[in-house]
């Protein structure tokens, strides 16, 4: 299987590297299922917005965004920042964390999974595969977890300069 991502910062994140996160991308791509060449791009929220409303007629940004290419394996990934820094403090984990969560799930949609109509198939797999790469709570499961604040945790993490 013919494996390749390509990290693009446009917004960095405290304590995610473009090296790190391209192994775990690799290792996320296979477990996935997903050859070819993926792109993840790390933006900020404006830019997530604007292809939010562009490609989905949602005009307000998102955590995470999945593109496959039609016709071929592969596809692009696009992550917010912003909202990955608030999510890892909203859960008690760190940015580095959440980036990888979001990848994940980012990579199931490339595999042709979509937690919308798949009766629970991708949160099932999502769920398994964050346990086998030691994540905290999937992005499916969030609904049901409880926040930091509710379990105790009141580790904060501010996002660097430029994360927002």
């Amino acid at each position: 299987m013919f494996l390749r991502n390509v990290i693009i910062f446009e917004t960095e994140v405290e304590g995610v590297s473009r090296m790190g996160l391209a192994r775990f991308a690799r290792k996320a791509q296979k477990m996935a299922g997903v050859s070819g060449e993926v792109e993840i791009l790390i933006a900020g929220n404006r830019r997530l917005q604007e292809l939010n409303r562009r490609f989905r007629k949602k005009n307000k940004p998102t955590d995470v965004l999945s593109f496959p290419k039609s016709g071929s394996a592969g596809g692009d990934i696009a992550i917010s920042a912003a909202i990955a820094c608030q999510n890892a403090r909203r859960f008690g984990h760190s940015a580095s964390q959440e980036v990888k969560i979001l990848v994940l799930h980012g990579m199931l949609h490339l595999g042709g999974y979509d937690h919308e109509t798949d009766n629970g198939r991708m949160a099932r797999i999502e769920d398994k595969l964050r346990r086998q790469l030691k994540l905290p709570v999937a992005l499916i499961d969030r609904a049901h977890a409880p926040t930091a604040s509710e379990r105790g945790v009141s580790r904060i993490q501010k996002p660097r300069r430029g994360s927002r």
